[in-house]
This record gives C-alpha cells, structure tokens and sequence, in this order.
C-alpha cells in the first residue's frame, strides 16, 4: 500500500511513520528536511513546502496514493488546497484534526465521535473544527475520501504538561533544580495522555480501512489519571521531589494575559482546565485489538530519557520560566 505523510517527522507522525514502515507500507515523507531522519530510513523523503503548490504538482505528477496523511494542516484555507492537490490521486486522505475541539465546556464527561464541536476559548480548536467542516463539505458534495483523527494530548518526544513545557525540557529542569511548578485548579480533574506508539496502532490501522471513510475518530489511552498524579510521574521521571502550588485556571490565565501570553487561556479553559474521558469504541470497532498498553509512569520516563540522551535536546525556555514565576509572585509565593 502507497502513503503519503505530509510531515511525517513530528511528535505524533514519527511513531506513525515507524509503524507505517514496519507494516509494509511504502512510504513517501513530504517535509521540508527540518528533523532527523535516522530512524525512518526506509521511507521516500520529498524535500518540499507543501504551502508551494505549483511545486507540489510537479513533484507529485504521475503519482497515486492510496493514502494521503496531512499531519500539519491548521486552517481551512491549507485543506482547500490538499482538496485540490489530492482529490484526483489518493482513495484516502486523512485529516489531523484535535480533540480540543469538542465542545468546551462538556455538557457530558464522557466524549464520544458525536459530542458537539465547539471552543469558545482557542482559535486553535475553532480552526481545526473549519477545516473537519470544510473537509466534510467535499466528503457529502465530491465524494472527497476523507478520514478525520482527533489525537488528545499526544507524547513521546514533548513533556505533556499544562504549564511549563512542550518541546523544551524546561519543567524538567525547574524541578532538578528544586524549584516550584503550577498545577492548574486542585489538581483533581481527571485527564487522559496517550503515548505516540500507542497512537499509531490505531492510527495505522485506519490507513487505507474505506469503512473510515466519512467518519471521524479520536485515538487515545484508556487510563485516566488527575493532574496530581501526571505532575508526580514527571517529577518521578526527572528523578526530582515534586514542589507543586495549586492556582486556579482563571488566575493563571489572567496573569498570563499581563504579560502578553494569551494563549494559555486556550491551552486552560479550552482544553485542559477541563476533564476528558474518552469512549474508545469507535476506534475499537474499525481496528479490532486496537488497545494502549504504555502507562504514563512508564512513557513519561522513556521521554525524559530521549532527552538526556542528547545535549542538543535539552533546551530551555525562558518564556515558560517568565510565566510560571510571575503567576507565583502574583498569588504571593
């Protein structure tokens, strides 16, 4: 089977793109030669800006894929263009949509493929939500072949905090040093992180399954945990005691807001301020056996050894720093 990943190097994508491989597919990577290829030798890479389209055509002229993943589409307009480019040579493209995009606040704790859709909160979610609709458009109109995927809080080369980090190592090495870290609200909203090779299990099972087709789907772990024990696991992790002060979501985003980090308001009261208990039946459903078998503790600790295992990895952010210590002398710690 012939797919095409547009950004297939990425947090989510790489252990997509392995699994992809190891399962036989022949494999072409679009990017623009920006990450490491080491572990994805076996795979097509096509040096490219998929934003170019009148260079996408030509590199692609002749080609048909049964499957076309875009894992770095954000607006409608950038989905309007992979309709364009790809109604006429892939049997399945399939969208990376968020869940953050169901609706917020949750009328119901349990969220399923038909809870609504809506965020008043995160231009982010709302973007993702334009583009499943336009997307969805094609699908009922042109007969476009889509598949959409909504990941929750994906990891394994990020530290999936809410406050402190995300690519950087910066939370991990506040804690080394001993210093205090926020956990938003008292902690006890339940949450659920999925581990990347989790992801990809069912994720790949969807490539080229036409019973998908039409129909949306979010792939996540069956674990819960609150946020008191996912700031211990990564404390664990850093090998560091855990000096944690709990503040409210309203008070860290309008302290946030002071010094022109609007966005957490979105990352909190659009995402993770809230509980997200998903119902996985789905998924299960159109890939029998699909189950997630990496427990936070133990992901959580594979991820921070990914980054002490090379220097380069290991950076610092300063804004992250900036915030969480303005957000503490603002409460008075």
């Amino acid at each position: 089977m012939k797919a095409l990943f547009i950004g297939g190097t990425g947090n989510i994508s790489n252990a997509c793109s392995r699994l992809a491989l190891a399962r036989g597919f022949d494999l072409s990577i679009l990017s623009r030669g920006k990450r490491s290829r080491s572990d994805l030798t076996d795979a097509t890479f096509i040096t490219a800006d998929i934003n170019e389209a009148r260079q996408i055509k030509e590199q692609l002229r002749g080609e048909r894929f049964d499957v076309v993943v875009n894992f770095i589409a954000f607006s409608p307009a950038e989905v309007e263009r992979d309709i364009q480019l790809f109604s006429e040579n892939c049997d399945q493209y399939i969208f990376i949509s968020s869940a953050s995009a169901y609706q917020k606040p949750p009328s119901h704790p349990v969220i399923t493929e038909s809870t609504p859709l809506s965020n008043p909160y995160w231009d982010y979610s709302r973007n993702k939500i334009a583009c499943e609709e336009v997307l969805m458009k094609a699908y009922r109109e042109k007969g476009f072949p889509v598949t959409i995927v909504r990941p929750s809080h994906t990891y394994e080369t990020v530290i999936p905090v809410a406050i402190g980090s995300w690519e950087d190592f910066t939370i991990i090495d506040r804690m080394r040093k001993g210093g205090t870290v926020i956990i938003h609200g008292d902690g006890t909203s339940l949450w659920t992180i999925t581990h990347s090779q989790d992801f990809a299990k069912g994720f790949v099972g969807l490539m080229g399954n036409q019973q998908s087709i039409g129909h949306s789907f979010h792939i996540t772990s069956d674990e819960l945990l609150n946020w008191n024990q996912i700031y211990q696991a990564v404390a664990e992790a850093a090998g560091a005691d855990l000096k944690a002060v709990h503040i409210s979501s309203d008070f860290i985003c309008e302290e946030a807001d002071k010094i022109g980090q609007e966005w957490m308001r979105g990352n909190l009261m659009g995402d993770k301020a809230n509980s997200a208990i998903f119902d996985n039946t789905k998924i299960k459903r159109l890939v029998p056996g699909y189950v997630a078998t990496i427990p936070f503790r133990e992901g959580i600790k594979r991820t921070v050894e990914w980054f002490d295992a090379h220097p380069d990895r290991i950076r610092i952010e300063d804004e992250n720093n900036r915030l969480m210590d303005a957000v503490l002398t603002a409460y008075g710690c």
